[in-house]
């Protein structure tokens, strides 16, 4: 067992150098440049490359390459080029931002898509069944943008039930210890301000957490169906206890272990959605805090967000 983690360690070694290499390839792959998105459309070209000096964007790619390696290892991610902050300082700030919603949309789903699958598997063949298999198949097609803009235009616009943008109402003067805003609301006691940062997570949660409910939903229904026609199910049927004990017992308890793995992978998932949404919400997380970083070519927060999280939404 030791020498199996000892090895599956070494690995990991190589696995980040090649992704890193990834990273770096990619982002100055990409159109345009620091200094030409920092200056804007009529920078000169003395400015532009005053700006690749300072930065170290005139030096050979190698050369970048080896100091951007030596900046992770030392555990220093750098300075933005845009705000000229420290990444790290800025990971601190978004980070909780990205994680309260991506618990709100894992809530969101495992609260509804396990009893929705169970439901469904238990009046299996019936309109229920049907209309949830429909349900997930309509989830897992829909993009996250889309629906994050029809969520929008439906509870925020027309209806005005639900705010649209942002994590708390700009009018609202609240203290954010964590930086958790519905944790602050709570831990000091300000319960409007919990609420309307709870109220600012219903649509987010809701767009992200849509597929991973549709999948959660019919792997409930799928494991339900097989728990439920074996024979230790059966025994305890024919000994006269009740449908609902049974379920719970023995059918429910055993269909979790396939449930709770592919809640445990959705979570990972979760963060690749969150570019999206935030963006469509104006929610201020790593999300929106990377796409501001693509679209100002901010090689410094792109490579210090992916080496931070080495998350799906960096691939």
């Amino acid at each position: 067992m030791l020498r199996f983690a000892v090895r599956r360690l070494l690995l990991l070694v190589p696995i980040l150098i090649g992704l890193s290499l990834l990273v770096f390839v990619w982002i100055r792959a990409l159109p345009g440049s620091p200094a030409q998105a920092l200056l804007g459309e009529r920078a000169t070209d003395e400015s532009i490359a005053h700006v690749r000096s300072q930065y170290g964007l005139d030096e050979p790619l190698y050369e970048q390459y080896w100091r951007y390696l030596q900046t992770v290892g030392s555990g220093d991610l750098g300075t933005s080029i845009r705000s000229r902050r420290p990444i790290t300082e800025e990971i601190r700030e978004r980070f909780p931002a990205t994680v309260e919603l991506s618990i709100s949309a894992m809530l969101f789903a495992t609260l509804i898509g396990i009893p929705l699958g169970f439901v469904a598997a238990k009046r299996h063949g019936g309109l229920t069944d049907n209309a949830s298999l429909f349900l997930s198949l309509i989830g897992v097609s829909i993009p996250i943008f889309f629906l994050a803009l029809i969520l929008k235009w439906i509870f925020a616009v027309e209806l005005g039930w639900l705010p649209s943008v942002g994590r708390q109402d700009v009018l609202i003067d609240a203290d954010h210890p964590t930086n958790f805003y519905v944790l602050d609301g709570i831990i000091t006691r300000n319960w409007t301000a919990a609420w309307d940062a709870v109220k600012h997570l219903i649509l987010p949660a809701i767009a992200l957490g849509s597929i991973p409910l549709a999948i959660i939903a019919r792997i409930t229904r799928a494991s339900v169906l097989d728990v439920q026609n074996e024979d230790y199910v059966r025994t305890a049927r024919a000994k006269g206890i009740s449908t609902g004990a049974v379920d719970r017992r023995h059918v429910l308890r055993n269909a979790m272990l396939p449930i709770s793995t592919i809640v445990g992978l959705q979570v990972g998932l979760l963060l690749s959605g969150a570019i999206l949404t935030e963006t469509v919400f104006a929610f201020p997380g790593i999300g929106t805090w990377l796409k501001e970083a693509i679209d100002n070519r901010d090689y410094p927060v792109i490579q210090g967000a992916c080496s931070s999280s080495r998350s799906s939404s960096c691939s």
